[in-house]
């Protein structure tokens, strides 16, 4: 069982930036892929950024590529999402989501834990 809980978010201006926080619990935090994926009123839960658990492989949404920067720290059993040059269509609440090995980065369905979001606001 992993618990997850995201911090970083809050309220920005257009072309500001953040840097999410996802805090994983547990002793083989190394061995789990992790995902970034966002959700806005009225949509569907979205694909933003993967890292594999070996940290060779790395995704992201195009509509973050160039934008956003997604890192871990397997000593503090943290994932980051840094995001850059924000737009208002960034406005989200933003979940850290987890699987132990592989995992299809995008593929939503595929992640067993999540966390309870952290909302982003991006205003023009």
């Amino acid at each position: 069982q992993v618990q997850l809980v995201e911090s970083g978010g809050g309220l920005v201006q257009a072309g500001g930036s953040l840097r999410l926080s996802c805090a994983a619990s547990g002793r083989t935090f190394s061995t789990y892929s992790m995902g970034w994926f966002r959700q806005a009123p009225a949509k569907e839960r979205e694909f933003v950024a993967g890292i594999h658990w070996s940290g060779r492989s790395i995704d992201y949404a195009d509509s973050v590529k160039g934008r956003f920067t997604i890192s871990r720290d397997n000593a503090k059993n943290t994932v980051y999402l840094q995001m850059d040059s924000l737009k208002p269509e960034d406005t989200a609440v933003y979940y850290c989501a987890a699987k132990r090995g592989y995992v299809v980065l995008e593929f939503r369905r595929g992640y067993d834990y999540w966390g309870q979001g952290t909302q982003v606001t991006v205003s023009s």
